[in-house]
């Protein structure tokens, strides 16, 4: 995909999802469909504690990028490859860890307030990543707490799959 296509399904997934959770009674935003699993509050909290850092990441210029994580010494996987990689780290036990798990408790007082920073940090992910040329989205690379180091490319398809799986609520 070109950055103009990341860009499009960016916005297209987190849409969906966003109008989905919106969607919800107060009831259905705070009920998991099944013991164990989180509920669509949860699911809100984790997509805005993933992407927002993301986003500040994007604030750097590419020479600290680069200094910092180094450079690729590969090319870029396609989407399919990156959503194949991840499903496969989900499948031998991955999980959400660290500051990216969301609170045991998602009300549903707090759902417009994590649809708002979720849509203003989307907005910014996606003016942060138009700095960056094509070139540069397959050069630089970022890491990522279950799948290791990524290229921006990578990452961005990620980011985009990443909404898409949370919307199984």
């Amino acid at each position: 995909m070109t950055k103009a296509e990341i860009i499009q399904q960016l916005l297209l997934q987190y849409r969906a999802l966003i109008e989905r959770v919106g969607s919800l009674d107060d009831a259905a935003f705070g009920r998991a469909p099944e013991p164990g699993k989180w509920t669509p509050g949860q699911h809100l909290d984790h997509l805005c504690r993933s992407v927002r850092p993301l986003s500040l990441g994007l604030l750097l210029p590419a020479w600290v990028i680069r200094a910092v994580f180094g450079r690729a010494n590969r090319p870029s996987r396609s989407y399919d490859e990156l959503v194949s990689k991840y499903q496969a780290k989900l499948a031998a036990g991955g999980r959400a860890s660290g500051p990216y798990v969301p609170p045991a408790e998602v009300s549903p007082a707090q759902k417009e307030a994590l649809i708002a920073q979720l849509n203003q940090q989307v907005a910014l992910l996606v003016r942060r990543l138009n700095r960056f040329s094509e070139q540069q989205l397959d050069q630089l690379i970022i890491p990522h707490p279950l799948l290791g180091k990524l290229t921006l490319r990578e990452m961005m398809y990620f980011t985009s799959y990443h909404a898409e799986h949370h919307r199984v609520f």
